[in-house]
């Protein structure tokens, strides 16, 4: 019988400890240990078994050796997704999908895995949460019923890879990898040790029959992948679904990808069938905007390599607390601090006793330095009163001296802003001659920027 020992394990870099301490040994983080079974020197079968150790060894070859040809992807079908993979799913790849319960990532697997089968491909998913006539029911909504996307009900894997000898499918879709549990594995579903095992054994499995597997994870309340982090080293690519539940809006980013570039971004909007491309977002982010309201700016954004044009907004009321609030909503909260003590020191802007709120509107989430210009301006119009001119951009990063700084792909920001009507960008002096249609404002400092636009009446 074998001996079963309790340990602790670290969720992030995967090391053991005897006992439970506050603080990884390993890696130093915090809280990241967890308890767990394992199987002592007394199992029966080695640690290696099923890595066919016991088969020859593969022969090494130069790397001018061009017999190994490379595997074209596979388009779902779904231009979004293609273009955050590169163009689709590669043979024998693994695809780890994560994101927030209630974003989506269920219903854009479906419509991928629907997608592949009306191009010829079969497809297996592994209802392992859901019962397959939950699934089926969704697949008729969607549109995505199809004879070659097949459907089991199984949460152990034993089963599952029985499932696969039978249907042999060119790809296998698993929701979720925390709910599939390996019944040799003397531990709970969902826990470090059974998901580091399942995903082991899926990549070992998807490698050998050059099937490429999607699979499905859940979240943390802090936003991260559930299971340990070195679950994100054994798969090829790591993708990730975000938006927020209360708007439309949902943003594909790949965190990983070993078969091409992690600065796409996928763009889709929830709608009654399933998850829709978005052709034009900035068209969608400036619908709804309302010209000559104070506090508004319009900053040309890069997501990967689209340029996106977002509206940021801000509010200043004067406030009754001894600590006025700062809120921030889509936008990095130590950055807006930075511009609110930048514009009280260098610009002489006096926020410091009011409320100030600050949102990139849509939906959408605005962390780069970019927007710092527009951010600022933003704020220094609501606490003016006056209005941004509605045909007005403004791109550029503002430094601790109230200086203004050039940000990378000017051009295709403002190009993306004459497509739209805007006819002039305030920019920093250093960044190149803007598109035919648009007029440079150039700036040194956001002095000369509030001052270009007199956003400042004075007394």
């Amino acid at each position: 019988m074998a001996r079963v020992r309790t340990l602790h394990r670290c969720t992030d870099c995967g090391s053991t400890a005897p006992q439970w301490v506050g603080r990884c040994p390993a890696c130093g983080e915090w809280n990241t240990l967890v308890e767990e079974t394992d199987q002592a020197a007394l199992v029966t079968a080695p640690a290696w078994a099923g890595w066919g150790a016991d088969g020859p060894a593969n022969p090494a070859r130069p790397s001018t050796d061009g017999s190994h040809t490379e595997v074209a992807p596979v388009a779902t079908g779904i231009g979004e997704l293609d273009r955050v993979l590169s163009g689709g799913l590669v043979p024998g790849s693994v695809t780890l999908l994560g994101g927030a319960p209630g974003t989506g990532k269920s219903t854009l697997v479906l419509q991928a895995a629907a997608g592949l089968a009306r191009a010829g491909a079969t497809v297996l998913y592994v209802c392992a949460e859901e019962s397959p006539t939950q699934v089926r029911d969704r697949a008729r909504r969607l549109d995505a019923l199809h004879d070659r996307l097949w459907l089991v009900g199984e949460c152990l894997m034993p089963r599952i890879l029985t499932a696969v000898d039978e249907v042999k499918p060119d790809v296998l879709v698993v929701d979720s990898a925390q709910s599939v549990a390996d019944p040799e594995v003397s531990s709970s579903p969902g826990s470090a040790t059974q998901v580091r095992e399942i995903a082991s054994r899926l990549v070992r499995e998807a490698k050998a029959r050059d099937l490429a597997t999607v699979l499905i994870g859940h979240v943390t309340k802090d936003g991260a992948l559930a299971g340990p982090r070195v679950l994100e080293h054994v798969v090829d690519t790591v993708l990730e679904l975000d938006g927020d539940r209360h708007h439309a809006l949902r943003l594909l980013r790949a965190i990983k990808h070993r078969f091409g570039s992690t600065s796409e971004l996928g763009l889709f909007q929830l709608g009654e069938s399933g998850l829709d491309g978005v052709p034009d977002p900035s068209g969608l982010f400036l619908a709804d905007r309302l010209p000559g309201v104070p506090g508004s700016t319009v900053v040309p954004t890069i997501e990967g390599h689209r340029p996106l044009l977002v509206e940021l907004q801000a509010l200043v009321a004067k406030s009754s607390l001894a600590e006025p609030r700062r809120s921030s909503t889509g936008l990095d909260r130590g950055r807006v601090s930075l511009l609110l003590a930048v514009l009280v020191k260098r610009a002489d802007i006096d926020v410091g006793g009011h409320d100030v709120y600050a949102l990139a509107a849509g939906g959408v989430k605005v962390t780069e330095p970019g927007a710092d210009l527009a951010l600022a301006l933003a704020v220094t119009s609501a606490a003016t009163g006056v209005a941004v001119p509605a045909e007005v951009v403004a791109c550029g990063e503002v430094g601790l001296g109230g200086e203004v700084r050039n940000v990378a792909s000017i051009e295709r920001r403002l190009s993306e802003a004459a497509r739209l009507g805007f006819s002039r960008a305030l920019i920093p002096t250093s960044a190149p001659d803007p598109p035919a249609g648009v007029t440079a404002v150039r700036v040194r400092s956001l002095v000369e920027a509030i001052a270009a636009l007199r956003l400042n009446p004075g007394p």
